[in-house]
C-alpha cells in the first residue's frame, strides 16, 4: 500500500510537470515571453490543478458519490466562477502591459458570454478527469473487495465441507469397528489404531489447498485395508493406483467418500459382492473409477447422513470448476462412480 502511494504521487507529479512544461516543449527554439506564458497558461493550469484535487480529494467522495449532485455541481460552479474572476483580476492588475498589447493588436475581442463559456469549458476538463480517475479507482477498489469477499466465502464453504467430512468419515469408521468388537477383539484393537492414523492425517495434513497425490493414495489404501477387516469372505475387494505420482498435487479427500459409500452400500453379509477401485494418471488428468454391487438401503434404515456424494459435488464445483466430470449410475445391478479430474 505504501509503495502504491509513492507511485501515485510520482505519477501525478510527472503529469503536472509535463503540462506546465508544454509551452516550452511545443515552441522549442522560439522566443518565449514569460509574462504571456504565466498569464495565459500557468495561471489557468494552476487553477485547473486546484479544481482537479479539490474534486479528487474532497468533494467527489463527499457529494457526488453520496448522491448530492446538486450541491456538487453548485460547488464546482462557484469554484470555476471564482477562478475566472481571479484570472481576469490577476491579468488586469499585474499584467497591464500584456493586456494593452493585446488591445492594440486586436480591438475586437470575443463577446463576454463567449469568453465566459470558453473559460468554463476549459475548467471542465480537469473536473471530468477527476471524476473519471476517482470513479475508476473506486471501481477497482470495489472489484477487489468483491473478489476478496468471494474468495473468503469460497474458503469458508470449503472449510465447512471439510469439517463436515471429518465427523462423517469418523462415525462411519467407528460403526464398522463396532461390528468387530464382539467378533474379533484383536482386529478391533488393530482397527482403532489404524483409524487413529487416518484421523491424524485428516486433522493435521489436509488443512491445506493441495496435498501430494501419493499421500492421498496411501491414505485410501490404509482405509481400504481397515474396511476389509470388517467384511466377510463373501466380499472381494481389489484396487489399483498409479505409482510414480510424487510430484502430482490435488485437493485433499476428494475420493474417500466414494470408497466409504462402496463399503456402506456395496457389501452384503449374505450375498457375494465385489468392490473394484481403479485410479489412473495420464498427462494432467486423473481418472478414478469405483464399482460395487448395489444394495440399496431400506426406507427404514436411517444409518449414515447421506452427505458423501453431495459433499463431493460441492467441493468439485468450488475447487475444480469446468475441470471435472463426475457421474454415478447403476448398470446391471452394479453401482458405478467415475470421476475425471484435470489438475492443471
Amino acid at each position: 500500500m505504501h509503495r502504491n502511494t509513492k507511485v501515485t504521487i510520482l505519477s501525478h507529479t510527472l503529469v503536472w510537470f509535463v503540462l506546465f512544461s508544454m509551452p516550452y516543449l511545443l515552441s522549442y527554439g522560439q522566443e518565449q515571453e514569460i509574462n504571456r506564458v504565466i498569464a495565459h497558461f500557468w495561471i489557468p493550469l494552476f487553477f485547473s490543478v486546484i479544481v482537479f484535487y479539490v474534486n479528487y480529494l474532497v468533494i467527489i467522495d463527499r457529494f457526488l458519490f453520496t448522491k448530492k449532485a446538486f450541491v456538487y455541481v453548485l460547488i464546482n460552479v462557484i469554484i470555476i466562477a471564482l477562478f475566472i474572476f481571479l484570472k481576469e483580476y490577476i491579468e488586469n492588475t499585474f499584467y497591464e502591459d500584456l493586456i494593452r498589447k493585446k488591445n492594440e493588436n486586436d480591438n475586437t475581442g470575443p463577446p463576454f458570454k463567449m469568453f465566459v463559456y470558453v473559460q468554463m469549458v476549459s475548467y471542465m476538463a480537469p473536473l471530468f478527469f477527476a471524476i473519471a480517475v476517482k470513479t475508476t479507482k473506486r471501481w477497482v477498489k470495489t472489484e477487489a473487495e468483491r473478489k476478496e469477499a468471494a474468495n473468503f466465502k469460497l474458503q469458508s464453504e470449503l472449510q465447512h465441507l471439510h469439517y463436515q467430512l471429518q465427523p462423517h468419515f469418523f462415525f462411519n469408521s467407528l460403526n464398522n469397528i463396532y461390528a468387530l468388537v464382539d467378533i474379533s477383539p484383536n482386529e478391533a484393537k488393530a482397527s482403532i489404531h489404524s483409524l487413529s492414523k487416518l484421523m491424524r492425517y485428516m486433522l493435521y495434513e489436509t488443512n491445506v489447498e493441495l496435498v501430494p497425490l501419493n499421500k492421498e493414495i496411501d491414505f485410501m489404501k490404509k482405509y481400504i485395508d481397515l474396511m476389509k477387516l470388517r467384511v466377510s469372505d463373501k466380499t472381494s475387494v481389489s484396487y489399483s493406483f498409479p505409482e510414480q505420482v510424487n510430484t502430482v498435487k490435488i485437493a485433499p479427500l476428494l475420493f474417500i467418500s466414494l470408497i466409504e459409500n462402496a463399503f456402506k452400500h456395496g457389501v452384503s453379509a449374505s450375498k457375494e459382492s465385489t468392490i473394484d477401485i481403479n485410479m489412473t494418471y495420464s498427462g494432467d488428468t486423473i481418472m478414478f473409477k469405483i464399482e460395487n454391487n448395489n444394495f440399496p438401503k431400506k426406507v427404514e434404515d436411517k444409518s449414515g447422513s447421506g452427505i458423501g456424494i453431495i459433499n463431493i459435488k460441492k467441493r468439485l464445483e468450488l475447487l475444480y470448476p469446468h475441470k471435472n466430470n463426475f457421474k454415478t449410475f447403476v448398470d446391471n445391478n452394479r453401482f458405478i462412480a467415475v470421476l475425471e479430474l484435470k489438475i492443471n
